[in-house]
Formats: structure tokens, sequence, C-alpha cells
């Protein structure tokens, strides 16, 4: 059994693939914006699924009675393996979404009308779904300091002060790629226990941490932030697994756990198949990732070298993740996603993702290095060809 991923290195071996990432734009254009990987199943994550399937057993699974998920005791695992944190498995629970998820967790802790704290720019619908509820989003922008992106401490508690009890805080950052270090989380959670809020930790791209840096899961900084820290997470983004619609949720505050349990109509479940591919990622997975994650840096610097050479673009390289936060505002469009477009590359606007985000773009580069290749010449020529 092979421990390297293999990725897909041409457009016409790439788009035979049916997903909504090759599909949406047509055969004339490469894809290159939601954060799908293009990279083969794992030949471990498919012996376990066709088991499944062998077993003739896509009934009602049977932990549709008990509320602790069969991925409990996997999960609580892993995150002492991986970041000596040590969950409690009686509270976590199984979901088949994690941004439904996360929905469900802020109408669970918050009155209708009330703020909803996100650091920005942020996932399009972390942007979008205090709205869809009735609730109020309340950015915390991002500044550039030393050549990182940063969230002043000031601004989360002038944030905190509008009077909002809950706080979405998605570490790794999507989409600037930071990975927030003790000393910035420990300020976060500082004002999150001043200002008693609920912290809805969304963890989804933790192991795809590049080298030096490192994840620390905001629970783990100890019982009293613990006790006001739900954390959801998947192996959907580390081992390309989004279509399995598999996720959990660690439920830290007690009250937050009796509200959860008492909707279970509203919180869905893992599905068979999703659980066989989490459990079989989780457990015989760990080579695969790290050798991902050298590939996945490898593609990052090919990132880099281009950014380097393109004048108008310029980007400050992600410390986790496969998507690169471009920033085109040195070149004279309105909407560079669209004129990308037109040059045959889908990239997400940079308006997708909150307030003053207008000018980026956000690149996805996890694919071959060929087919990476000829996104960005596409998007150099697109550069040449609309002038500067």
């Amino acid at each position: 059994m092979s421990d390297q991923p293999a990725f897909a290195n041409s457009k016409e071996e790439a788009g035979r693939r049916r997903g909504v990432k090759w599909q949406l734009f047509g055969p004339d254009v490469l894809p290159a914006w939601v954060a799908d990987l293009d990279v083969q199943v794992p030949e471990f994550v498919r012996s376990a699924v066709l088991d499944v399937l062998d077993r003739h057993e896509l009934g009602y699974p049977s932990w549709d009675l008990p509320p602790v998920s069969p991925l409990a005791d996997a999960f609580a695992g892993r995150m002492s393996d991986r970041y000596g944190w040590s969950p409690d498995p009686t509270r976590v629970r199984g979901v088949n979404d994690l941004v439904q998820a996360v929905q469900l967790l802020i109408d669970l802790t918050t009155p209708p009308g009330a703020p909803v704290l996100l650091p920005t720019p942020a996932y399009p619908p972390f942007v979008e779904g205090p709205a869809l509820l009735g609730r109020r989003l309340v950015p915390v922008p991002a500044d550039v300091v030393d050549g990182r992106y940063v969230w002043d401490p000031d601004g989360f508690r002038e944030a905190a002060a509008t009077g909002a009890r809950v706080l979405v805080l998605v570490n790794p950052q999507n989409p600037t790629g930071r990975v927030l270090n003790r000393d910035e989380l420990e300020q976060v959670a500082e004002i999150a226990l001043a200002h008693d809020l609920w912290v809805i930790a969304d963890e989804i791209h933790a192991e795809l941490v590049h080298a030096p840096h490192r994840h620390l899961p905001f629970a783990s900084l100890g019982p009293e932030v613990a006790a006001r820290t739900i954390t959801v997470t998947s192996a959907g983004k580390s081992f390309n697994l989004a279509g399995m619609s598999t996720a959990v949720v660690h439920l830290g505050p007690d009250e937050v756990l009796r509200r959860w349990d008492e909707v279970p109509a509203r919180t869905g479940a893992p599905n068979v198949l999703g659980v066989a591919a989490t459990l079989a990622a989780w457990q015989h997975g760990d080579a695969w990732l790290a050798a991902l994650g050298r590939q996945l840096s490898d593609r990052r610097d090919q990132v880099g070298a281009w950014v380097r050479l393109t004048a108008g673009v310029d980007w400050i390289p992600p410390e986790a993740t496969y998507l690169g936060w471009l920033d085109c505002r040195g070149l004279p469009w309105p909407d560079p996603a669209a004129v990308f477009l037109e040059h045959g590359v889908a990239v997400n606007p940079g308006h997708d993702f909150g307030p003053g985000a207008g000018g980026f773009v956000r690149l996805n580069f996890g694919t071959g290095p060929a087919l990476l290749q000829e996104i960005l010449d596409r998007m150099g020529r697109a550069v040449v060809e609309s002038g500067r």
C-alpha cells in the first residue's frame, strides 16, 4: 500500500471527476476555487468503504440510538496523540455537515438579533450565516504586522463589547492560512472569559499545517477555556473526504451540550460510509498525511515563485492549508476573479469573504504540479493581456 498521495497532473485526468469543482465552470476552465484536492482516494479509505459495501450494510446504523458519536473515541485519541489534548469522548456528537453544525450552534447559543463575532476575512458561509439566522455579523478585521495576518486584541474587545455571546474562531484560518500561536490564542481566551463568550472553534484545517508551525486546539488551553468551547472538525479537508458528509462536534459547555441533545432532529448524523472512511483515515493515514503535507508545501512554494515574478500580485504565504490569499489590489481590476475567469481559471472572489476583502482572490493550489503551473500560466497571461 502506497503512502504517497497521487495527484491528478493534467486537465484531462482531473476533468473526468464529477464533483462540483471540475463540473461547475465547464471544460475550458481550470478550477482553483472550492477547497477540494485533486488527489486520488487513499487506498486505506477505499478499502474501508468497500468493506462496508461488501457487508451490504447501508441500512440505519446502530449509532442512531445513543447520542455519542461512533467517532468519539477515535476523535479523542487523535486529539491526544497529535496535540496533547484529552477531550471527553462522551461530549462528542456526530454530524453530517460542519457548516450546518456551526449554524445550529449559533442558533442554540444566541437570541435573534444578537451579534456574532467573526475574525475576517472569513469562509463565506460563516460570513453569510448570521444574517440567514436573524443574527448580526460583527467582523473583527485582520491587520498585517511584520508580514503576518494578525487580529488585534483590542479589535476583539471592541467587538465583544457589542453584547455578543458567541465567537466563531477558525484556526487554522481560512482564507489567510494563519496558524494562531499560543500567545494569540491565550489573548482570545482571556477576552472570551472576560466577556462570557462561547467559542465555536472550527479546526478543520488543523492537520494541514506547514512546518515549522504547530496547531494548538483552543479547548486545550485549560479547563475554564474548554468549558466554554465547542470544537468542530472533520477528516474532510486533510483526507479529501468532503463528499462523505461526516464531521464531529465536541461540546465543552454543559448548557450547550444540554441544548444540543434536546434537538436531535436538527443535528443530523454521519452516514455509514463517512464513518468508515473517517475511522480508516484517522487510524491508518498518518504516513499518507505526512507525505501530503510535504507535497502541499512544495505547491505553496510553486505559487510563491509565481507571485514573485508577477507584478501587481502579492501574498503572505499560508502557514496551513492549500489555499492562497492573493492580494491583487495592484492590478487595475475591480473584480480580479472575473478577469481570471475570462482567461480560463476559476478562483474565489475576495468580496465573498467579508468586508474589506475586495481586490483579493482565494487560490486553491491543491493539485498536481504540472496542472498548477498551467493555472498559474493562465493567470499570468491575464495580468499581461489585461494590462496593468
